[in-house]
């Protein structure tokens, strides 16, 4: 089944404190990635909408125990979209300004990939990928057995969507009827090397999701209002796993690196971070 958003129903969740968070976490990105002088800034800018409106409405998460059995689990399987993720960390009470300072350096606990054994609030250890949705379902099968209401949520790239393993574990999800599984796909047409459509053509995304058995639904992934409302459709399927197409902007909130594959991991000059600051204000 597919779904779409009823404007009339969407829930609100106030949309302008969500967005006045995500624009703070923008700000972030870009520092981060400035001071290290690398990083991946595009598609954590694309990303972080949606981070923002899970971590500060959704899940089950608590910065004083990051560690909680019964914790809601998030997995950033595109993992080098690290700063996003750190940025929502530090606005959601895990990180200190002085840990996002450690992004990149060596023992600092901000690697450049989010790792699961030196960031506390990280589930996941990523790298290589296509992994992230397989390690999902272990979690959430995991709280089955447990007995736990915990929900997995999981994060896909386009880059990832060409991996084979990610169909594979699709079709898992689905024979499994794993209704605790919720997947976000970062939709912005853009990986490593270039564009999406030249590099591999992915022609209809919820289309092949649908196929595959999961309940779809497609938004845009800059809306907040949208954004809440999605997250509230996951949580209303509960007989199989559903997938959310957030059709987003590569490097959205700062002009220069909007829809531009080369900010897929560079960092920004000087100048151009104080630009970036400035749009970003």
């Amino acid at each position: 089944m597919t779904a779409v958003v009823d404007e009339q129903t969407a829930s609100l969740k106030d949309s302008a404190a969500l967005e006045e968070a995500a624009r703070r976490c923008r700000r972030q990105i870009v520092k981060m990635v400035h001071r290290a002088a690398a990083g991946h800034p595009g598609g954590s800018l694309s990303a972080i909408d949606i981070l923002t409106a899970l971590y500060c409405n959704r899940l089950k998460v608590d910065p004083a125990n990051p560690d909680d059995a019964d914790r809601d689990r998030f997995i950033m399987s595109k993992g080098h979209a690290s700063p996003g993720v750190y940025a929502i960390l530090h606005e959601t009470g895990f990180l200190s300004e002085e840990d996002l300072h450690s992004y990149r350096r060596l023992g600092g606990i901000c690697q450049g990939h989010v790792d699961m054994k030196w960031t506390p609030g990280v589930d996941f250890s990523a790298g290589s990928l296509g992994m992230g949705l397989s390690f999902g379902i272990g979690c959430a099968l995991a709280a089955s057995l447990d007995g736990s209401d915990r929900t997995t949520f999981v994060m896909l790239g386009d880059g990832e969507l060409q991996e084979g393993q990610i169909w594979e574990a699709a079709m898992a999800a689905v024979h499994h009827e794993i209704g605790n599984l919720k997947v976000f796909v970062d939709r912005n047409r853009i990986q490593n090397d270039d564009f999406v459509d030249k590099q591999m053509r992915m022609f209809d995304v919820a289309l092949k999701w649908s196929g595959f058995g999961w309940s779809v639904m497609e938004i845009d992934g800059h809306n907040m209002d949208e954004i809440t409302a999605s997250i509230d459709w996951l949580d209303s399927i509960t007989d199989g796993p559903a997938v959310v197409i957030a059709h987003t902007v590569k490097g959205k909130g700062v002009s220069f690196m909007e829809d531009n594959p080369k900010f897929h991991g560079a960092a920004p000059n000087d100048e151009q971070l104080e630009q970036a600051l400035e749009e970003l204000a």
